[in-house]
């Protein structure tokens, strides 16, 4: 990691939004004006560091290529300001006024963090500039956060005042504190953004095609959904409002986890978009802005993060919540709305459709080109619409960008909407929030454009399997959970399962269910199998009638089970400074067993402990760390190790820098003989480029060599005597070689290929 991207990334700690005359940002502003008639001599003057303006340049000029990479505008400034030690108190009949005055040199605007901001009633905080042409506020205590902070936009100029006004009975003392100033050092308020086509935030390139182009009209609605994540001085990210199942509007925001810091002081700014196709980018609102959000869930695997924002978006936004799909079915095509560089909203198209792929260590839709448009730095973490306008994902990373006036034809990923649907627990999955009635939905319309209320709609969702590896559990109970979906009540239903592919059994359900109620319904005991188990529940007649929304008609879970001999293996984690990076799998072949991530910051030597319940077999072990410096040791003396069942250490790591990787196998069972059966031999085992298999039992059958992923490596046919294969050009690394034969069945047996 170079030092540049440690200060970029401690750099993004909170979030501003800029503002000028008539394109202020004004995070729900409460309206009134500061006091202009002061005189500006007679305010005490705060006065900020000069900015290297060449070094920023050169840094810029790497960091400008990166996708993933925020991008910057801005310089912050740590500082340690209050009214209690700082600036100056007047006093008049009724209130009590501070004012500041901040002065950086060459600043295009100024902007401030208060990382303590709690007003009394009746006060008011105002910012505004030397020259008496700009301010933002008034701010009062209806702009008090849970957390106890606030990101103030920006103010256009170089000289800027806070002034605060306190009623003298107010109810007690302000608590502000300001932490950060950000002088604003490009593409802000420039007179050239009229002719270069610049946003306010940004520069996007030439082949980037504005939202309100005749292309993008027919998306204008899920247009509405997506915002502009501020954040310092960075334009950082693009995400957008997604619907739940309730339509209650709550403002659950979908972006990318890689653009994480600290949701409560992001700055969302909406509608930043100009009217037509080419008209003047300063024209673009800035005034649609809500400040701050809860992080509710996140995971590196598919790279998404969710946010409740502070407050939902006033009715004077127009805002829309996007539909979705979590079926992981493949789209025909798919359509990006973003803000590339912090720009003005554009849209993209692929034509062609996207595939399922990882890329980076998640699950992602690979786009191989863009027909028309590209992303940019700072689009990262935009939504993904299928061809039916609802998410399937949000943008990730990629290659794509503009060359010249036209995309330079480079591939884009985005994270699986799908993926990030499940997960181990509420903090790591959507459904939980996206599906409050836990109906069992996985396609949802746009709210409140698009939604659709169906009089009769029963839906189900399977509960209670396992989470985790089943070792010697003969049975097990789950249940099924009925929701009524529809407008009139629900009364009666046929709940239909399946358990392993066997004849499926029916329920008559009856009862009374309003709408978005639900019941939960038993199974009997079913029998486990060794291996994968899946249980299918499906509900067909409710209220005697056909169901008017087959989407939500189904459900499916499933559950791995050992019903044969097991060891216990414990893998200790050790936490670093940034466990919210950290991820990890445990793989038998293609099969993924155990999971676990991403994991809280600031937790540097907390030890995470975890008991895996094995069978005879090798199994593969990945962790991987999203911003690519490992759990040791620059950032925390993080690590990992893998227990055998006598407490051996079988394999440990730590020092890595996207991912780290080994393979084990576990000793329950002689690798020579099983049941007095003789078993094939492979040798030599490691291989050095040839290994041998003797196998005469499975003559006339075939192997199959895959890698540690279940990726198809070779195949032949097993004949009489020894199979010579040979392993020159192959990736040096653990393989599985897979015997298949009628009468003898499948074996899988591990081969280690040297370098």
């Amino acid at each position: 990691m170079t030092d540049l991207q440690r200060s970029l990334r401690s750099g993004i700690v909170c979030f501003i939004a800029l503002s000028f005359s008539q394109l202020s940002i004004a995070q729900i502003s409460r309206g009134g004006s500061p006091d202009w008639d002061v005189l500006l001599e007679d305010v005490p003057t705060f006065r900020m560091p000069a900015i290297d303006r060449m070094a920023l340049a050169a840094e810029d000029a790497v960091t400008d290529t990166y996708k993933e990479v925020p991008w910057r505008f801005g310089v912050e400034f740590e500082v340690d300001l209050s009214p209690a030690q700082h600036g100056q108190w007047t006093v008049s009949a009724n209130e009590r006024i501070w004012r500041m005055q901040f002065d950086s040199p060459d600043a295009l605007a100024l902007s401030f963090y208060f990382d303590e901001f709690e007003l009394p009633k009746g006060a008011k905080l105002f910012v505004w500039n030397a020259a008496r042409t700009d301010f933002i506020g008034a701010f009062d205590h209806r702009n008090n956060k849970e957390w106890g902070s606030l990101a103030i936009g920006q103010t256009a100029g170089s000289s800027v005042v806070i002034e605060y006004h306190e009623p003298l009975n107010a109810a007690f003392e302000a608590d502000l504190h300001i932490a950060q100033v950000v002088h604003a050092y490009r593409s802000v308020f420039r007179p050239e953004a009229v002719l270069e086509n610049r946003g306010p935030y940004g520069n996007s390139g030439a082949c980037n095609i504005n939202v309100n182009c005749p292309e993008g009209i027919p998306w204008a609605t899920e247009s509405k959904s997506v915002a502009l994540i501020l954040q310092g001085g960075f334009a950082a990210c693009t995400g957008a409002l997604v619907n739940n199942t309730a339509q209650d509007g709550t403002p659950y925001f979908l972006t990318a986890n890689h653009c994480l810091g600290n949701p409560n002081n992001w700055i969302y700014l909406f509608n930043h978009e100009i009217a037509d196709c080419t008209g003047n980018t300063n024209s673009a609102p800035t005034s649609d802005v809500v400040s701050g959000g809860t992080l509710k869930a996140s995971n590196a695997g598919s790279d998404f993060a969710l946010v409740e924002l502070s407050e939902a978006p006033p009715v004077s936004y127009n805002v829309q919540y996007a539909g979705w799909d979590a079926t992981g079915e493949n789209p025909s095509t798919v359509t990006g709305i973003h803000h590339p560089s912090g720009d003005v909203k554009k849209i993209c198209f692929d034509e062609d459709g996207p595939n399922a792929q990882n890329a980076a260590g998640a699950a992602v839709w690979y786009i191989n080109q863009w027909e028309d448009g590209v992303t940019e730095p700072g689009s990262s973490g935009s939504p993904l619409f299928d061809q039916n306008h609802r998410v399937v994902g949000q943008l990730y990373g990629g290659s794509a960008a503009c060359s010249g006036s036209v995309n330079n034809g480079l591939v884009d990923y985005y994270g699986r909407f799908d993926v990030s649907w499940d997960g181990s627990s509420a903090s790591t999955r959507l459904w939980d929030w996206l599906d409050p009635a836990n109906s069992g939905v996985l396609i949802l319309d746009g709210w409140p454009e698009g939604a659709v209320a169906y009089d009769v709609d029963a839906g189900v969702q399977v509960t209670g399997l396992p989470e985790s590896i089943v070792c010697g559990v003969e049975t097990i109970s789950p249940g099924v959970t009925l929701t009524n979906m529809g407008l009139s009540d629900l009364v009666s239903a046929t709940v239909n399962y399946s358990f392993n592919g066997a004849a499926s059994q029916s329920i008559e359900w009856t009862g009374s269910l309003a709408q978005y109620e639900s019941e939960s319904i038993d199974l009997p005991a079913l029998m486990v199998a060794s291996g994968t188990n899946e249980l299918e529940v499906w509900v067909e007649n409710p209220n005697g009638a056909e169901d008017e929304n087959a989407y939500n008609n189904a459900s499916v879970g499933s559950f791995s089970s050992f019903s044969g001999p097991t060891v216990n293996y414990e893998m200790i984690l050790t936490l670093d400074d940034y466990g919210s990076e950290v991820t990890w799998e445990l793989r038998q072949l293609s099969q993924v067993l155990y999971t676990g991530g991403p994991y809280q910051d600031d937790l540097d030597g907390t030890e995470v402990a975890l008991e895996w319940c094995l069978e005879a077999g090798c199994y593969t072990f990945e962790i991987s760390d999203s911003y690519g410096d490992g759990l040791c040791c620059e950032y925390g003396e993080g690590g990992w190790e893998i227990l055998d069942p006598q407490g051996n250490s079988v394999a440990t790591g730590g020092e890595y820098t996207d991912e780290d990787q080994e393979t084990f196998c576990t000793e329950s069972v002689d690798v020579t003989s099983m049941d007095g059966v003789k078993l094939p031999l492979l040798y030599p085992n490691p291989a050095n480029g040839e290994f041998m298999i003797q196998a005469n039992q499975w003559r006339g059958g075939q192997w199959r060599c895959v890698d540690a992923t279940g990726r198809q490596v070779a195949l032949g046919k097993l004949g009489q005597g020894a199979t010579n294969v040979g392993v020159q050009g192959w990736t040096p690394g653990v393989y599985f070689i897979l015997l298949e034969h009628a009468d003898q069945g499948a074996i899988s047996l591990p081969l280690f290929v040297n370098e």
